[in-house]
């Protein structure tokens, strides 16, 4: 089978038996995972165990990343997956820190405007994920969350309650339905399931394979980058709460506000970091500028 499949095979092996985390979170840490023994293999290292992985293993991949231009953002999120990796094979130690790997802060000041405001969903078959699009869309949510969340129970009339055990991090919240289409998506949402207990994935199908035919539609459909659903939902959202555009869209910037603007700029930014379940308002300029 060749290096790269006996490596991959072993990093398998270890996160089989330690699957903290959503199923989302392991989906993307298998996935830098194997690209980093994808990457280590091409560079020439001989590795067929993962457990025999060294220092030099690192330094060699860091430094291949690094001349792909990857943003701070991303190394120090693959980073942080090998140091999980790290952990678990009890070498906590071989993984240099992101400052003696040269690795920056992060910039959250976005370059583009990532939102996603008018997506045509015409092309997707499927009544279950359409109805999980669209929630995204009107309601700013995850797609984890848009697959798990179960209507009936959610539905508290004037908001919008997301269970912990749907969304990433266990981290629940209430998001309040202001609008008519709000409305109209979940009550559709709600006619599609029928029961009060079930979620918008159909009765006797995993997650992982809802998931799946999610991302299969929506490739068919030529559509991309989704998370940008949540940024123009954060960017409408900033408009209605501030009465101005966002950054991103044109609208002042910090520095052009006044104390009073500042203000209310800093509560619609606060107000967001909730309902988009984030710990820091300082998520909110990936989505809104500065």
């Amino acid at each position: 089978m060749g290096i790269r499949h006996d490596l991959q095979r072993s990093i398998f092996k270890v996160l089989k038996y330690n699957r903290d985390g959503s199923f989302a979170t392991q989906d993307e840490r298998k996935h830098i995972l194997f690209k980093f023994a994808e990457d280590l293999v091409s560079l020439g290292f001989g590795l067929p165990n993962i457990n025999g992985l060294k220092e030099k293993h690192i330094l060699a991949v860091v430094k291949h990343w690094r001349s792909k231009k990857l943003s701070n953002g991303t190394l120090k999120n693959r980073m942080a997956v090998l140091r999980h990796l790290a952990t678990h094979i009890n070498k906590p130690n071989i993984v240099p820190t992101n400052d003696r790997l040269g690795i920056g802060k992060r910039s959250y000041i976005p370059k583009i405007n990532r939102a996603i405001h008018h997506p045509d969903f015409s092309k997707i078959t499927d009544k279950f994920i359409r109805i999980s699009l669209e929630l995204q869309r009107v309601f700013g949510l995850r797609r984890e969350e848009a697959l798990k969340i179960r209507p009936f129970l959610a539905d508290k009339e004037n908001h919008l309650v997301l269970q912990p055990s749907w969304c990433k991090g266990g981290r629940g919240r209430a998001i309040p339905i202001r609008t008519e289409e709000q409305r109209y998506w979940l009550n559709r949402a709600k006619d599609l399931v029928k029961l009060e207990n079930q979620s918008l994935i159909p009765c006797k199908k995993s997650y992982v394979k809802q998931r799946a035919l999610y991302d299969k539609q929506v490739n068919r459909a030529g559509l991309k980058n989704l998370h940008g659903l949540r940024h123009a939902y954060a960017q409408r959202r900033y408009k209605e709460l501030t009465g101005w555009d966002a950054p991103i869209n044109g609208g002042l910037k910090s520095r052009e506000l006044t104390a009073e603007q500042k203000q209310i700029d800093y509560q619609a930014r606060m107000v967001l970091t909730e309902e988009l379940a984030h710990s820091r308002e300082q998520i909110t300029v990936n989505y809104l500028g500065r």
